[in-house]
């Protein structure tokens, strides 16, 4: 082949020739992109594609993800015909198998799950697990699970097939070509340096694997990852094993394995994993591995050699140790960076990289052309991580957990352990001390619950949990009497300038011009009329406005405004979220309690519901709010983070015989669901308009001016519920004794009709409510008492529809 020129410019340069990079340029080229340059530092494949084990599955934990590993699985069966190239794709099936009968429901669940979602799985005995992968020991299973229409594929041929088939549509791939700098002007991206020269462009796309975190640094793009080492062994031909023979998850014993050349790759992820701490990773890490570890790799051999006794006597030819990179959650990292315009990154794929690259490629190319995601993809959205989360110390001892949990048992609500406690209200060593229970959001601190003196820890379980009536004397005092939620975690931002208001009237699907003082619910809504956002905005002055959203959400709401500010216009985001702590008191007696700490007439006359005044509370000046998350009355308080602990000891000292109690999210989450209030991330997402989530409030139509996604909405009005392909429902169990955690799919006389998107303890209805979409036909007709069944953990047991409100 005639050597190419190297260009000066192109639309979007891609760097990173590994199986991520391939494939986003491949998918661009399929969309008609054709002034793409890609750019690898060594050879194609060098870094970390060419040592994955290449094991390909369908199942993931939302119907989004999961829809993109299907299309993997398609494009990765049809490849080698479409460009000459062979992949190495076999559809071999996989078996998973569970040791314990905690991990046998857990993919009970994942197979309804599945189901729901459109894959084909099949539970299958212990019996049915040996004969589909002989010489696995099976008399200490419990059971497993079959999926037909899993495989393996050879990552380096699978990498080289999608390079070629990009090449055909006419994108230019360099090899040996390191980038040293990134031009940026404005905040937005206008080229990349290397040493043949520099490039202009457009857009940049950072596949550059385990280098993405120090590569992003050269444009102060935060990429958090962070390599560990990753062991698997290689053996001789071992008799009984086949090229059909399925790839084999043994979550119990942290392990896997798969076919090659009639012998077996075993690896797995080891609870406690090792950080390969090397900074800067050098380029010239190409096609290399690290030094063998047998006493890292001795618990997966133990338990290999447990599940295979073949491996006893199996010649072992290698050990290999390839660092890949693993992210703070677990999950992989996609998107447009919100630091620089039409930077993108597609990295972390947390060893899965070979299953979710072709997907991945393809949303990310449809992401660069489309201007948003076509699909709601936060689980995996870059926006997810704040700008703190690129601690290398943070990440390393992140990463030796992460990596660890890939396989572990994971129990509702499981909170991660490590790099904790990091960001903390005035409040913790307080609350701490009177039993709270933490979780973490975005590195906040948050009470899940009180732990009363002298009880023991909450157990992990699948079922009612020990918790439960700590929680349920949280709720008794939010609904009889009075509790103190502390929600400093909020994310708050101001918005202020001339122009102020005109921006928010357009991005707001409420109407934003209020009385100063007043407290609007609103959506952000995308073009397409689906949830960016959902928030509150209290208007401070004429021109400066205090935007108040979810803890997670505070890089990614950012992002969504200030992406939207145009050089013309005056006006100023900042993130204040440090400065200010919320103190919600909620419950029938919040306002007596008020009163005898506030001078200031609170009474719903002088203070309506969703007004804020600034106010007196001891020695403090706060605004107070009449609001209630939970529903009923209350107040959020917004304190200066310096005055917080006086005014929390000063509500505690005059609220004793009132029945006040501290109360943690818990709680707050199942009351907000029992009293059908939405919350973004679970009900509302950028799939879901006010149709589909039956929440008209905060949507003000008939506003004079345009706003963000009312022409969509004004589009689909005009349809009726003839479209309606799915919408949200209240759903009540019908026995006290079960308990749903969320994400149980929802049944019809054995047919899937939908799914829960929360759950939490009816302190009303005595049983657990939910909150859930039916899709299809049943979200086009009236459903109200609707007879239905939720699969908890693989289990039928009954419970009743209902209409939302």
């Amino acid at each position: 082949m005639a050597t190419q020129e190297f260009p000066t410019q192109a639309k979007i340069v891609i760097v990173g020739g590994g199986i991520a990079g391939c494939s986003v340029a491949y998918h661009l080229a399929k969309l008609g992109q054709t002034d793409v340059v890609l750019l690898e530092q060594g050879k194609l494949t060098s870094g970390t594609t060419w040592h994955a084990a290449g094991l390909v599955g369908q199942m993931r934990p939302n119907r989004n993800m999961t829809r993109m590993s299907k299309y993997g699985i398609d494009l990765y069966s049809t490849l080698e015909a479409e460009t000459g190239l062979a992949t190495g794709w076999k559809q071999c099936g996989s078996v998973n198998v569970a040791r314990t009968p905690e991990r046998m429901k857990v993919l009970r669940k994942q197979i309804a799950l599945a189901r729901s979602f459109g894959v084909e799985v099949h539970e299958i005995t212990p019996h049915e697990v040996g004969e589909r992968a002989p010489l696995l020991r099976t008399d200490d299973l419990v059971g497993g699970i079959w999926i037909p229409g899993d495989g393996k594929a050879n990552p380096a041929d699978l990498c080289m097939s999608l390079a070629k088939g990009a090449r055909l549509k006419g994108v230019k791939i360099f090899e040996d070509i390191e980038v040293t700098g990134v031009d940026l002007h404005n905040g937005q991206v206008k080229g990349v340096k290397t040493k043949q020269g520099d490039i202009q462009c457009d857009f940049l796309v950072n596949c550059a694997g385990q280098w993405a975190r120090q590569f992003g640094q050269l444009a102060g793009v935060n990429v958090p990852l962070y390599s560990a080492e990753h062991f698997y062994i290689v053996t001789d031909k071992i008799e009984g094993i086949h090229p059909m023979w399925p790839v084999v998850r043994d979550p119990d014993g942290y392990i896997y394995y798969k076919e090659e050349v009639g012998g077996l790759v075993m690896g797995g992820f080891e609870p406690v994993a090792k950080p390969w701490n090397v900074h800067p990773i050098p380029s010239t890490f190409q096609f290399e591995l690290l030094g063998e570890d047998w006493d890292q790799f001795q618990i997966l051999m133990e338990n290999a050699i447990q599940r295979t006794p073949c491996l006893e006597t199996a010649k072992v030819k290698m050990l290999l140790n390839g660092p890949e990179s693993f992210t703070p959650d677990g999950n992989f990292i996609l998107g447009e960076a919100p630091e620089v315009r039409n930077y993108f990154v597609c990295a972390g794929f947390n060893s899965a990289g070979i299953a979710n690259s072709g997907g991945a490629g393809r949303l990310m190319a449809e992401w660069i052309v489309g201007g948003e995601p076509s699909v709601d993809l936060w689980d995996v959205d870059v926006r997810r991580f704040g700008p703190f989360t690129g601690n290398r110390k943070a990440l390393s001892e992140r990463t030796a957990e992460t990596l660890g949990l890939h396989y572990a048992m994971r129990w509702p609500r499981q909170e991660l352990e490590t790099v904790r406690p990091l960001r903390c209200s005035p409040l913790y060593d307080i609350l701490a001390a009177k039993g709270a229970v933490f979780g973490s959001k975005n590195g906040w601190e948050r009470v899940n619950y009180f732990r009363p003196a002298g009880a023991a820890p909450a157990r992990d379980t699948l079922d009612t949990p020990d918790w439960l009536p700590w929680m349920q004397a949280e709720q008794r005092a939010t609904r009889e009497a009075v509790a103190l939620y502390d929600q400093s975690s909020f994310s708050k931002l101001w918005v202020q300038g001339p122009d102020a208001l005109s921006f928010l009237q357009h991005m707001c699907a409420n109407d934003m011009d209020v009385a100063i003082g007043k407290m609007v619910y609103t959506p952000l809504l995308n073009d397409r009329g689906g949830f960016e956002s959902d928030l509150t905005v209290i208007r401070l002055t004429t021109d400066r406005f205090m935007v108040v959203t979810g803890s997670g959400q505070t890089t990614r709401d950012l992002d969504w405004l200030q992406r939207h500010v145009t050089q013309d216009m005056r006006v100023y985001i900042n993130d204040v979220s440090a400065q200010y702590c919320v103190l919600s008191l909620m419950g029938p007696n919040s306002t007596a309690l008020m009163a005898r700490v506030c001078p200031d007439d609170l009474s719903p006359a002088s203070l309506p519901f969703a007004h804020t005044r600034e106010v007196d509370v001891g020695h403090a000046k706060v605004r107070a709010a009449r609001m209630s998350y939970v529903g009923g009355p209350g107040y959020e308080l917004y304190v200066p983070v310096e005055m917080t602990r006086h005014v929390y000891l000063t509500l505690q000292g005059a609220g004793v015989d009132l029945g006040l109690r501290d109360a943690g999210y818990y709680a707050l989450d199942a009351l907000r669901i029992e009293r059908q209030r939405r919350a973004w991330g679970a009900e509302m997402g950028p799939d879901e308009t006010p149709f589909e989530a039956g929440l008209w409030a905060g949507v003000k139509l008939d506003k004079m001016s345009d706003f963000k996604g009312k022409q969509a909405l004004l589009a689909r009005k005009t349809q009726g519920n003839s479209t309606l392909d799915k919408k949200l429902v209240k759903i009540v169990a019908k026995s006290p004794e079960h308990y749903l955690w969320g994400g149980e799919p929802l049944n019809v006389k054995g047919k899937f009709v939908g799914e829960i998107t929360s759950a939490g303890w009816g302190y009303e209805a005595g049983a657990m409510v939910a909150l859930g979409y039916i899709r299809g036909d049943w979200a086009r007709q009236p459903i109200d008492q609707l007879q239905a069944q939720a699969e908890l953990w693989g289990v039928p047991i009954d419970v009743v529809i209902h209409e939302a409100n």
